[in-house]
């Protein structure tokens, strides 16, 4: 019932690999993503829907110990003029919806990460020091969530966890949804562009 929003986003994705390279746009590779995936339709229990681009959410640059790295790729068409080069990384990712085609956070935050540039920040929790100290050492600046405190024993963490949240230090990730009744896929490549290809890192057996 749901192959072809799958295949739609699926097929997005690959285009925007396909786009990608040196010297190439991101505002050009946004516009190509938008025309494949909104070329789609499907029929969900006996409904059709126009797919659209999830227009607030993009891909974007990667470097070591920081997922987001700079540089978004958009997929909607009206991107910066930015332009990809050699030895960069990215994740390739696009977001196709029956929905309205953008997102807004709700429900409970279970996710989270550490801001790559934040200094110094005095806290007056010593909880919130401890509970920073554990997520610098198991996590550092790459996204963690709560079920991976838990296992690593932590206990009673929430009211630390949101004073590290309110200074500034984490941020929280909450669910990201379209309207009621939408459904969403996604699908997502990492490349990286070496100076005669681009090589897709992440591709395997399943995609």
């Amino acid at each position: 019932m749901y192959d072809p929003l799958l295949a739609a986003v699926k097929e997005a994705t690959d285009c925007g690999i396909r786009e990608s390279g040196i010297d190439v746009r991101l505002c050009d590779i946004g516009a190509a993503i938008e025309e494949v995936m909104e070329s789609h339709s499907v029929e969900i229990n006996g409904k059709e829907y126009d797919v659209k681009c999830c227009r607030n959410l993009n891909g974007h640059s990667i470097a070591p110990y920081q997922i987001h790295a700079g540089k978004s790729v958009p997929i909607v068409r009206g991107g910066e003029t930015t332009r990809m080069e050699e030895g960069e990384f990215y994740a390739i990712e696009t977001f196709g919806s029956t929905g309205k085609g953008y997102v807004h956070e709700d429900l409970e935050c279970s996710h989270y990460m550490k801001n790559y540039d934040v200094g110094h920040v005095p806290l007056r929790m010593p909880r919130a020091k401890q509970l920073l100290g554990v997520i610098d050492r198991n996590f550092g600046t790459l996204a963690f969530c709560r079920r991976f405190l838990d296992r690593i024993g932590e206990t009673k963490y929430l009211v630390a966890l949101k004073n590290l949240c309110d200074n500034g230090i984490i941020a929280p990730y909450p669910p990201l949804v379209d309207i009621p009744g939408s459904y969403v896929a996604q699908y997502e490549h990492t490349i990286m562009l070496r100076p005669t290809c681009k090589e897709v890192l992440t591709r395997g057996d399943d995609y």
